[in-house]
């Protein structure tokens, strides 16, 4: 596609730059989209290796880290903080769906209006019913596994294949919630369980975040990518933007980019969409200075990179005396229970979390602790395979201190600025974690587990709220339809979109909203020039 031919350009290829492109190819639209990395071969997957899980203890292509995987086309992220966030990005076609577990929940509706119900944060411009049937159609164009009725959220139509298996894993986790009479329920999985369309089920590798080679996890490298090219869309693989630039109008007018040879390239089009994640889009809007935009393209306000949220996580171990298969089967979870999703005020801290059974690494990922010598094997034998993970996902509000900056000490392959990535937890998430603590223990126990390990906290690297929405200006980066305020032609779609984190991973949300921005973008084609 020729430069002068290009309605809108896409930056990023991963989850919501897919489906946009997809959706607006379908109605005609002519689109490219950068990406900055390539196609990944199916074959060099790790998970079709025996030394898989060496990528998680040692530098490598597939390392979760970008600091760690150093690839060309990973950029570095500095990080800061009382809770420095652990970062895990992929950088190509499918971005990080490629190393993705397939977690597939939405929002509640109360996730949208934590301000109105719980007066805190802010509440979104927008409501899960707007959301609702671009969360139905995005189930139906990649395939997700479940089962419909879950009584702690509202109705959805019928999953696209069988649930996974629960394994016996799964099974354990179930006699100590009924036990205990709380919630669960099997998950939703962007994992197909059996053929649909022309994709493969799940074979039960069991490997599912060292990349999917069969097809059943729903990269958008195979669901929405192939689809999108077949309409004419087009994608520049190795194409590393450095600034998006504007017009004398401050209307955006395109970007600099390098390609793979490390030549400066420059792209025009009449409207341009980022969808670089929660880290990379306040990066590159950050680095996108004017003598229009001083301080970064949107950031009239000063809130590009702020409200940096997580997701902060436990992942708590049950040890049973019998075997189980928890390092059997797909990796994401088999059921999940939002008895604590809710604000309740007597548990003395606002919104909730989601526990939810957690397959566990192989092997070697269970030698954490376990002592080197005489008492290995003795040690290493208690625990595997006898382990059952049960984590916590908690609901994490924004805070202006968590922020994603420029660090300039720092710079990529091409010499643009790193980022630096700041959080601390708050108050209220340090008593939700405590909270959960409790509650995951006591499942476990109720579950029959003999001992519960209990590691310090985490985060989920889901990573979200940098360029927030909302209605009103003063208070956020984008309105209700990811239009950048201050830039008439400029959209942000991805997690740093999000007003507020919810209590559940963020993909399906970030498609839906990708989706339903492409249809905005659409009922303004008649204003392109």
């Amino acid at each position: 596609m020729k430069n002068e031919d290009i309605d809108v350009l896409v930056i990023g290829a991963g989850a919501a730059g897919a489906a946009l492109t997809w959706s607006l190819s379908e109605k005609g639209v002519k689109v490219v989209c950068l990406e900055q990395g390539g196609w990944i071969d199916p074959s060099t997957l790790p998970s079709l290796k025996p030394d898989y899980e060496t990528q998680l203890m040692r530098e490598g292509d597939f390392n979760l880290s970008p600091n760690l995987r150093n690839r060309k086309e990973d950029y570095p992220v500095t990080t800061a903080g009382e809770n420095p966030p652990s970062i895990m990005m992929f950088n190509a076609v499918g971005g990080t769906t490629i190393h993705w577990q397939g977690i597939f929940p939405r929002f509640h509706p109360s996730d949208f209006k934590v301000k109105t119900l719980d007066g805190v944060a802010d509440d979104w411009p927008i409501s899960y019913w707007d959301l609702e049937p671009y969360y139905d159609f995005n189930d139906k164009m990649i395939g997700v596994s479940g089962v419909a009725g879950d009584p702690a959220n509202p109705p959805r139509s019928k999953r696209q294949t069988p649930p996974l298996p629960l394994g016996k894993m799964g099974n354990t986790l179930v006699k100590g919630f009924e036990k205990l009479g709380w919630h669960w329920w099997v998950n939703d999985q962007g994992i197909i369980s059996k053929q649909y369309k022309d994709r493969v089920g799940c074979m039960l590798h069991g490997k599912c975040m060292f990349g999917c080679p069969m097809g059943a996890k729903a990269t958008t490298d195979r669901t929405y990518w192939p689809l999108a090219l077949e309409n004419g869309a087009e994608i520049r693989t190795w194409s590393r933007v450095r600034e998006i630039t504007v017009d004398r109008t401050g209307k955006a007018k395109g970007a600099i980019y390098f390609d793979k040879d490390g030549n400066t390239q420059e792209i025009k089009a009449k409207v341009i969409v980022v969808c670089c994640n929660g880290i990379g889009t306040p990066r590159l809007l950050l680095n996108s200075k004017s003598s229009l935009f001083p301080d970064g393209l949107g950031n009239s306000n000063g809130l590009v990179g702020k409200n940096f949220m997580v997701h902060p996580a436990l992942f708590i171990n049950g040890i049973f005396e019998d075997v189980m298969d928890g390092h059997i089967g797909p990796m994401g979870s088999p059921l999940f229970s939002q008895e604590f999703y809710e604000t309740d005020k007597n548990r003395g801290f606002d919104r909730g979390y989601m526990l939810y059974g957690e397959r566990t690494f192989g092997p070697l990922s269970q030698t954490g602790g376990v002592p080197w010598g005489e008492e290995h094997h003795e040690a290493f034998s208690e625990i595997f395979p006898h382990q059952v993970g049960l984590s916590v996902l908690a609901d994490d509000l924004p805070e202006e201190t968590n922020t994603v900056e420029l660090d300039e000490e720092v710079v990529d392959s091409n010499g643009i600025a790193a980022a630096k990535a700041t959080y601390s937890l708050s108050e209220n998430s340090k008593k939700m974690l405590n909270h959960a603590t409790n509650k995951a223990t006591e499942v476990l126990e109720a579950s029959g587990a003999k001992r519960v390990i209990v590691p310090p906290p985490t985060n989920m690297s889901h990573l979200m709220g940098t360029a927030r929405m909302g209605a009103n200006e003063k208070i956020s980066v984008v309105d209700k339809n990811n239009k950048v305020h201050s830039v008439s032609n400029l959209y942000v779609v991805d997690g740093s979109s999000f007003t507020t984190g919810a209590g559940v991973n963020p993909t399906s949300t970030i498609m839906a909203l990708a989706l339903r921005a492409a249809d905005k973008i659409w009922e303004k084609r008649n204003e392109w020039k």
